[in-house]
């Protein structure tokens, strides 16, 4: 992780790839569209050997590219080349040279159109993997990309960690490190990163070391007056992230903790953190 991100002078909106793809995640999109489709084409033997869409070996191939030609590009089939090594140029230009949005939906309309075999859900996993590593805000769900990440919660987490007090502070700023960490993502203990910003919230409101949320509440309760369904909320979401059946002894011990976990607490815990901030 660079020196800018690791101590916070890079906001969350410029590390969360929400209206960009970087190079090293256009690469990695190209490279899946490369495994998973265009390494499937076929050569044709005998007189006129070479790389043909119209080899019957290569017909899934074919298809999908008049279907580009037709549907995604708009353009005259007779423009269509028959020999893949001149359609695969076109193909490679198009997505780098494409705006970040043309290049998802590029690759969506692939994962729709291509028909070889098992395709789809290897192709659509794989694309994840990569989405995920490179802080993506998009994934694929059920063939479609979908937005996971809203500019709401981009910016609840900004506020929280550009304006945040102590150790507060810092748990937040540790929990998004480990969150945005690309090379070796830690979701599990950012997750803990997040909690703990909020038992720094605790006491910090408190003027203690020691403190429960119930405390908090009914403090915030005292001063400013809480909706009952509210200030119910924010005592089960303590609850529910540090009682023995919450999430450290639940979650945090599930054998896979997705990208998606991390964010949600480490929003939630933000939006919390705004909130009583603005309060006091």
């Amino acid at each position: 992780m660079r020196f800018s991100e690791r101590y916070g002078y890079r906001s969350i909106r410029e590390l969360v790839q929400l209206d960009s793809i970087d190079e090293p995640l256009r690469n990695a999109l190209w490279n899946a569209l490369t495994i998973f489709v265009w390494d499937k084409a076929r050569i044709s033997t005998g007189m006129y050997a070479g790389y043909y869409l119209s080899s019957a070996a290569n017909e899934p191939l074919s298809v999908l590219c008049k279907r580009l030609w037709l549907h995604h590009f708009k353009l005259p089939l007779d423009q269509l080349d028959n020999n893949w090594k001149k359609v695969l140029p076109y193909l490679r230009n198009h997505f780098y040279e494409c705006q970040w949005f043309e290049a998802y939906d590029f690759v969506e309309f692939v994962a729709q159109n291509y028909d070889g075999r098992d395709f789809l859900p290897r192709f659509t996993q794989t694309c994840n993997a990569h989405l995920e590593r490179e802080l993506s805000a998009y994934r694929f769900v059920d063939g479609v990309l979908t937005r996971i990440t809203e500019q709401q919660e981009l910016e609840e987490v900004d506020q929280a960690v550009t304006s945040a007090e102590g150790p507060v502070r810092l748990h937040l700023r540790r929990s998004l490190e480990l969150l945005s960490d690309r090379d070796a993502p830690d979701y599990r203990n950012s997750i803990k990163e997040s909690i703990s910003a909020l038992e720094g919230l605790v006491a910090l409101v408190l003027g203690s070391e020691k403190g429960t949320l119930g405390q908090l509440v009914k403090k915030l309760d005292d001063e400013i007056g809480l909706h009952p369904a509210l200030r119910s909320a924010i005592s089960n979401l303590y609850g529910y992230t540090s009682d023995e059946g919450g999430i450290r002894h639940a979650l945090l011990e599930a054998e896979v903790i997705k990208f998606e976990d991390a964010k949600f607490f480490l929003v939630v815990c933000s939006a919390f953190i705004n909130f009583v901030q603005a309060k006091r």
